[in-house]
């Protein structure tokens, strides 16, 4: 029995796992059910926030931070209506002045919007939302705790391929930390980050849409992003752990046929 067998048993091992009860399960069994996840994130934002605070990061009264207020109450009440997790969200958006061209939220719905990503881009209100939207679902759909549980899957292969290899060959499991690092990061995690993103490109459209933001604007948002961070290299396309923007944006108009009806509904 060689190497790579075993490194492929151990794989196909954790992969059965998964299949069998699921990664968000699988966290569930660790400890990082949902509102435990919620409760932990909402310690850690408050953190966040307050470090923003003393350093006078946190933006209240900047036209950008009413834009993105206004436009996260308006798409909260459909947020809300999505969330199937079984435990309610407190939802909180804080906008922190930042030239970073990113926007993020932790579990239970405790969001950021850095001011550079709607400066730099020159954000329309439905751009915004779009980016909102998107964060708001990786909340929805729990994506963090899927991560933990997937990582604890990956963790549990990995460590049963080093015991195998150590007790039949009597090499080291130490010494493959390189190899599982990589295995790690190419071989599991890619294509579950880029299932993540996606999920959330897609509900960020339903979200924007019942709200009455157009979902045609999520197109121009990545569009714009290939302006300063284009991404659409072959290299990127294989080892980025994101759909290339390219493909985001191919992918989205996929699904424009299905929310724009929607849109046209609640428009204002």
């Amino acid at each position: 029995m060689n190497r790579i067998f075993l490194t492929r048993f151990a794989l196909t091992s954790a992969a059965a796992l998964g299949l069998l009860i699921g990664c968000g399960t699988v966290a569930d069994l660790a400890g990082y059910d949902s509102r435990s996840m919620n409760e932990s994130a909402a310690k850690s934002y408050t953190q966040v926030v307050s470090e923003a605070k003393s350093q006078g990061a946190v933006d209240t009264t900047s036209a950008i931070a009413k834009r993105v207020q206004t436009i996260f109450k308006r798409m909260k009440p459909f947020a809300e209506a999505a969330n199937q997790t079984g435990v309610p969200f407190d939802w909180q958006m804080t906008v922190i002045r930042s030239n970073e061209l990113n926007a993020w939220a932790m579990p239970g719905g405790k969001m950021v919007v850095y001011t550079g990503l709607v400066s730099k881009l020159k954000l329309t209100d439905d751009e915004t939302a779009a980016v909102v939207g998107h964060e708001m679902t990786h909340a929805l759909h729990e994506h963090s705790k899927k991560a933990a549980g997937q990582q604890l899957i990956t963790n549990t292969a990995m460590n049963i391929g080093g015991q195998v290899l150590a007790a039949k060959t009597g090499i080291d499991g130490t010494v493959l930390s390189t190899s599982q690092d990589l295995l790690s990061q190419y071989g599991i995690g890619l294509p579950f980050s880029r299932s993540q993103e996606s999920d959330a490109d897609k509900g960020g459209l339903m979200l924007m849409a019942q709200a009455g933001y157009n979902p045609q604007a999520a197109v121009t948002v990545w569009e714009k992003m290939n302006q300063l961070n284009n991404n659409n290299s072959v290299l990127s396309a294989i080892t980025s752990t994101h759909p290339t923007n390219n493909n985001r944006i191919d992918a989205i108009r996929k699904l424009l046929p299905e929310v724009m009806p929607i849109y046209e509904k609640n428009k204002r």
